[in-house]
């Protein structure tokens, strides 16, 4: 694994920033949030300097019942081509549940969640990873994520699960020591001995963020300032290994670039106090344990259900499945909706501007009972359209200017001539004048 340094996520908001930053070496950025024939300039010039820049997905779901798609993993192939990186990440999560698998409507969760530490899971996880490697034209690395609740039943600790992984596919390893310090205090794991079961060769780069504590549960936000714990957390892998790389994470709330320097400072400086300086281990292509030629599809299955009945309990409402923690799945989902409505603020900002205070409290009572199916785009329209046709928008002004947004993103092309075209947009305006 080639070394990367010193780098920082991408983020449109702070873009100058980086720019000007001095001592970034490389830079990461959220992989469906690139067009790969329309990249930002601000990530042209940084790539023209000769800063690498690695696509992290967040939508592939590999940790899910079903095989990764091959619409989305082409997506993922072509923005590393586009931005010529030397890997690709994406998640151990599962990120949405139902379908064929389980004769159930398809559920999004917008969210990463954790799988379970099975012997099933990882079978399915093992299979989905080697089909993504396949598909895609340089290397993978999976990262460990945060996790609000803890699965029944589980098989394996977290470096295990994580060691025959990597020893299975050959995969690399995006560690985020954040989220090790985010499961010590939600899920009572000891980061010091998942980083011993870890194999630490595979490691690809590491992720540091910050988050935040209310009511003994941590929530990873990428929104505020690493804190100490994790900083000792770096310290203590990189007294272990020296990683090719570590990245700052930051998604929201970004303070001025001064202080996002100190952070980069202080994670130098753990880097350093581990003995980040010596000899790095880098990944030694080993040969992966040969695929199984034993059929997944029955572990699939299995998963399928476990997956769909936690994601129905989160997102749709329906009863806790035994043996999970019914006080922290009501704080995740809690979670989950407030992340949803402020996502979808962002994909369609005309919302908050037209229903002004009102919007949180209208789309948290909205997604009470509909749960997301088809991405955050698609979930801003039906939140409007189902608001509009409620007849519960008592401002005639408000009502007018939310009927013309979601016509004009909703509808069909105008001027078709298709009389099946025109009878769909003379129905909804119909509809809506209702």
């Amino acid at each position: 694994m080639e070394r990367l340094g010193t780098g920082i996520g991408w983020r449109p908001e702070i873009a100058d920033a980086v720019e000007r930053m001095p001592g970034i070496d490389w830079v990461e950025v959220v992989a469906e949030n690139l067009c790969p024939g329309h990249l930002p300039e601000s990530l042209r010039r940084l790539r023209e300097r000769g800063v690498t820049v690695v696509p992290h997905g967040v939508s592939l779901g590999l940790g899910g019942a079903d095989r990764p798609g091959a619409g989305r993993l082409l997506a993922l192939a072509e923005r590393a081509e586009a931005l010529g990186s030397p890997l690709v990440t994406e998640h151990i999560a599962f990120v949405r549940a139902g379908g064929p698998l389980t004769a159930s409507p398809r559920l999004e969760a917008g969210h990463l969640l954790p799988v379970p530490r099975t012997r099933d899971a990882l079978d399915v996880l093992c299979e989905n990873i080697r089909i993504a490697q396949d598909a895609l034209p340089v290397p993978l690395a999976v990262e460990n994520i945060a996790a609000l609740i803890s699965w029944p039943g589980e098989e394996m600790t977290e470096g295990q699960f994580l060691y025959d992984l990597a020893d299975r596919t050959g995969v690399r390893l995006l560690i985020d020591v954040a989220n090790l310090h985010t499961n010590h205090v939600n899920r009572g794991e000891d980061p010091a001995e998942a980083l011993a079961g870890l194999p630490l060769e595979a490691i690809a780069y590491v992720h540091v963020a910050g988050g935040f504590e209310r009511d003994g549960v941590w929530h990873d936000s990428h929104a505020h300032p690493v804190p100490r714990p994790v900083l000792d957390i770096l310290t203590d892998l990189t007294s272990r290994i020296s990683p090719p790389g570590v990245l700052l994470e930051r998604d929201e709330n970004f303070p001025e670039p001064g202080e996002l320097a100190r952070e980069l400072v202080a994670i130098e400086e753990a880097v350093e106090k581990g003995g980040g300086a010596r000899a790095d281990g880098a990944w030694r292509a080993g040969a992966p344990v040969e695929p199984s030629s034993v059929s997944t599809d029955p572990a699939r299955q299995r998963l399928a259900l476990a997956q769909t009945a936690l994601l129905s309990a989160l997102v749709a409402g329906t009863p806790v499945p035994e043996g999970f923690d019914r006080v922290r799945l009501g704080v995740q989902a809690r979670a989950l909706a407030g992340k949803r409505a402020d996502v979808v603020a962002k994909v369609a900002p005309e919302l908050p501007v037209i229903l002004g205070t009102g919007y949180r409290p209208a789309f948290l009572a909205y997604a009470q009972g509909a749960p997301m199916t088809d991405g955050y785009r698609r979930d801003a329209l039906s939140f409007a359209e189902q608001l509009l046709l409620s007849g519960g928008l008592a401002d005639a002004r408000v009502r007018r200017e939310l009927r013309e947004w979601w016509l004009e993103r909703s509808g069909p092309t105008p001027g078709s001539r298709r009389p099946a075209v025109r009878l769909a947009r003379a129905t909804r305006r119909v509809l809506l004048r209702h």
